[in-house]
Formats: C-alpha cells, sequence, structure tokens
C-alpha cells in the first residue's frame, strides 16, 4: 500500500514537473519581456518627474478658465480627436486635456494649457518616447494589439500556473530542503548547473507569493471573466463594471453659451479641499451625465471618488457600479479598485513600488534560468570513456 501512494505521489510530481517544464518554455520569451519592461514601468512617475516642469506654472490668484473654453482651445489644437477628459491639478499646476481613441488605432495625447490664461503650453503623444515604448512591450510585445495583447494575456496566465506548480515542485519537505530554498550554500567547487538549479529554485522560492500577487493582478485586468469571478469570490453584489447614468432632467437650464459644467469643478474644489486633481469628462451625447473623478491621493487610483451630476441641473447621481464614492465601497469593491495599484506597487507607496520592481526583476529571471536548467538535463555531455571502456 504504501509504495503504491508512494509511487501515485511520484508520478503525480512528474506529470507537474512536465507540465511546469512546458508552460515555461512556452512563455519564457513573453514572461521575460513583460517582466524587464513591467519593472521599468513602476517608476514612470518618478523618472517622468525630473523632466516635466511643463506641467508646472506660476500661481496667480485669479480663477481658472470654464471648462467651455479648455474645450474650445484644446480643440483648435487637436481638431477632429475625442477630448476624453481634462484633469485640473492645485493652483501651481496646468491643466491637462488628454485626447483618447481606441479605433482604428489608438490615439492617445494630452494638451496641457495655463489654467488661468489658457495659453497652450505643450502637446505630449503619450504613446511615444521611452515609457510610451516600454507600455507597448508590457501589454502587447510591440506586436499588433490583436494579436500581442491575446499572446501577454494568456501568457500571464500561464505564469500564474507555473508559479503554483513551482511551488509544489519545490516547497522545501524537511529541514535539509529548508536551508536549501533559503540561502545560495555555494563554495568554490559548486558547478554552474547547481548554481543555477538554486538560482532558480530559491530566486523562485522567494518571490513565489509576490509574483503570485503580480501575475494575479494581471490576470485580472486582462480578463474580463477573471476580472468578475475575482470581484465575485471577493463577496461582491454590485455591479463590476464602469456605469455611466444618464441624466434624469430633459430641459437645460443654463444659456448654450454657457454650460451647466462649467461650474461644476469650482464647486467641487471647495467641498474636496484636500483633493489632488480633478478629472471631467465632457458628457457624451445629450442624456448622459458629466463624470467627474476626484483623486484623494497623489499617484494612487483605488480611493478616488466617482462623481456623476446632471448635465442640466448638476443634481448629483448614484451609480450601481463599484466606481462610486470611495466610502460607499465595500471590502470587495476596495479588492478590485486596489487592483492596478497592487500590481505596480503603488499601494505601498515607494516601498511598495521598490518591491514591485525588485519581484519583476526576479521573476524575469526565472524563465532565464529555468531554460538553461531545462537544456542542461536534456543536452547532458557524454561522459569520456577510456579505449577499455572504462569512465574516466
Amino acid at each position: 500500500m504504501k509504495t503504491i501512494k508512494k509511487n501515485k505521489k511520484a508520478n503525480r510530481r512528474k506529470t507537474i514537473l512536465q507540465l511546469h517544464k512546458i508552460l515555461g518554455l512556452i512563455t519564457g520569451v513573453v514572461l521575460f519581456i513583460v517582466s524587464i519592461t513591467g519593472c521599468l514601468w513602476v517608476f514612470k512617475d518618478e523618472i517622468e518627474s525630473f523632466y516635466d516642469d511643463y506641467k508646472y506654472v506660476t500661481p496667480r490668484h485669479e480663477d481658472f478658465i470654464t471648462a467651455s473654453n479648455i474645450k474650445k482651445i484644446a480643440e483648435e489644437i487637436i481638431p477632429n480627436k475625442t477630448i476624453h477628459g481634462v484633469i485640473y491639478g492645485q493652483s501651481n499646476e496646468a491643466i491637462e486635456v488628454v485626447f483618447y481613441e481606441a479605433e482604428p488605432e489608438i490615439f492617445y495625447h494630452s494638451v496641457f494649457l495655463d489654467p488661468y490664461s489658457g495659453d497652450f503650453i505643450k502637446r505630449v503623444n503619450n504613446n511615444s518616447g521611452f515609457f510610451g515604448f516600454i507600455l507597448k512591450g508590457h501589454l502587447r510585445l510591440w506586436l499588433p494589439d490583436a494579436i500581442g495583447s491575446r499572446v501577454v494575456s494568456y501568457s500571464v496566465l500561464m505564469f500564474l500556473i507555473i508559479m503554483i506548480s513551482g511551488l509544489f515542485l519545490w516547497w522545501p519537505r524537511n529541514k535539509k530542503n529548508w536551508r536549501q530554498r533559503l540561502k545560495f550554500d555555494w563554495n568554490s567547487k559548486t558547478r554552474w548547473k547547481r548554481k543555477n538549479f538554486d538560482l532558480h529554485t530559491v530566486t523562485g522560492f522567494y518571490v513565489s507569493s509576490l509574483g503570485l500577487l503580480l501575475a494575479f493582478t494581471g490576470c485580472v485586468m486582462a480578463f474580463n471573466w477573471f476580472y468578475f469571478i475575482a470581484y465575485k469570490v471577493s463577496g461582491g453584489d454590485k455591479a463590476p463594471q464602469f456605469i455611466i447614468p444618464n441624466s434624469t432632467q430633459s430641459y437645460v437650464i443654463e444659456s448654450e453659451d454657457e454650460p451647466a459644467y462649467n461650474k461644476l469643478v469650482p464647486l467641487l474644489q471647495q467641498k474636496y479641499t484636500n483633493a489632488n486633481s480633478y478629472e471631467l469628462h465632457y458628457p457624451e451625447n445629450d442624456t448622459t451625465s458629466i463624470l467627474v473623478e476626484v483623486s484623494n491621493s497623489k499617484g494612487l487610483y483605488y480611493n478616488m471618488d466617482y462623481l456623476f451630476f446632471d448635465q442640466n441641473t448638476l443634481q448629483e447621481l448614484e451609480t450601481t457600479s463599484i466606481y462610486g464614492k470611495y466610502k460607499d465601497a465595500k471590502f470587495a469593491d476596495k479588492v478590485i479598485r486596489m487592483n492596478y495599484d497592487i500590481h505596480i506597487g503603488a499601494i505601498g507607496g515607494i516601498v511598495g513600488k521598490i518591491i514591485a520592481f525588485l519581484v519583476s526583476l526576479l521573476c524575469a529571471s526565472l524563465p532565464v534560468s529555468g531554460v538553461l536548467l531545462w537544456y542542461g538535463r536534456t543536452y547532458k555531455k557524454p561522459k569520456k570513456t577510456s579505449q577499455q571502456g572504462v569512465l574516466v
């Protein structure tokens, strides 16, 4: 009976090892690129802060220009494109008008204006430059989106399986194994194959939990079904998608020259005095409401307040979505809203970002050491023999 159980365990382990190797070989190059680009993306805001002087202005004791004037000026600079939103920062920050279109190809530009005079400061193509290049690699391997994004998504899903199977294979089963998993026990006689094996298993052991977290949060963003399951398993009972309610009033109480949303941001600046920024989204048509995203913490997204207002009366409207006021968010809502901030480590501040950077960098090493481990075992050099057939 013991022999049968032992054989079953051995066969199960062999099957899982085969799965681990096959998935690792299939996804190795993709995971290496995704991990390297991911660790570089983590400090995007900090790096860009060294050369973003155009985002700042000299503060003045004046009111900001109206939202309708911002729209008019921005559309003259970039005509025939859709304004995604207008970001109002602090008194010393320029207004950023974000243009975004997904079809027929992604168009993602920003126009920076003086908040007091409306003077043009700079136009930025967010898809270009170093971080634009890094993001394209991370999301789609610099391939067409329809192909690259799918390859990345399924590779990240397989990475989740790889990490789980790796934990099963290399989890210490006795005191001796624990010592082997916790440190590199090398000396001058240690061969490179042993060093590579330790690099793969010891590194994998240390980054496994956080690597799983990166893979899990990546899958939440990559797959709608994964996102929905993660929310429901967490106990969510709201609509997990973004829902913008329609305006409730059909009549207009403001003149065409002075739309109601001109008054909205100044009112919110008085109410949310500690907010970091406000992003106004113009109503898409005559029936949709106005969306304003109130950022309560610089560099974080999870605790934003998503507010909706009737475009004619400015009456505040409620949404059935998880994306409403943060104070109304339940545990499951917070789990999903925190997903991106967890993915890049921002949830833990600068320390969290450093950890995310290191984990992502170490994850990039696992496909390399894994392939070398597979190659060394698959293509062993034949041992030399003497003419009498004796091993030498």
